[in-house]
């Protein structure tokens, strides 16, 4: 019974904090959103501005896919392919919806 006890205990501390994960979340959400924002902000032209967030967007997934990879000891390319894709089906669902209601509203 003690050594149950004693495991479960060693179990308990080796959890993560909840509290620190949504923090490192969130503040990497933050980060991760701002730098498309600020390649948008110095980019003029509507349509280049469309293909650098685009292309800004895209790197940033594949290097956020790369270090979950290492950080989770996994294949590096399969990751970054993952979150690539999984990103640029983000970004088209939101933009579909975006014209969907701004088209709606006119």
């Amino acid at each position: 019974m003690r050594e149950d006890n004693r495991e479960e205990s060693e179990n308990v501390e080796l959890m993560p904090n909840p509290f620190q994960a949504a923090m490192v979340s969130a503040l990497t959400f933050v980060v991760g959103a701002m730098i498309p924002v600020v390649a948008a902000a110095v980019t003029r032209e509507y349509k280049v501005r469309l293909g650098v967030v685009v292309a800004v967007s895209s790197l940033e997934f594949m290097v956020f896919g790369g270090v979950g990879a290492l950080l989770g000891r996994t294949p590096v390319g399969w990751c970054c392919a993952r979150v690539l894709v999984g990103g640029w089906m983000a970004m088209a669902i939101t933009s579909g919806l975006t014209i969907l209601l701004i088209d709606s509203s006119h």
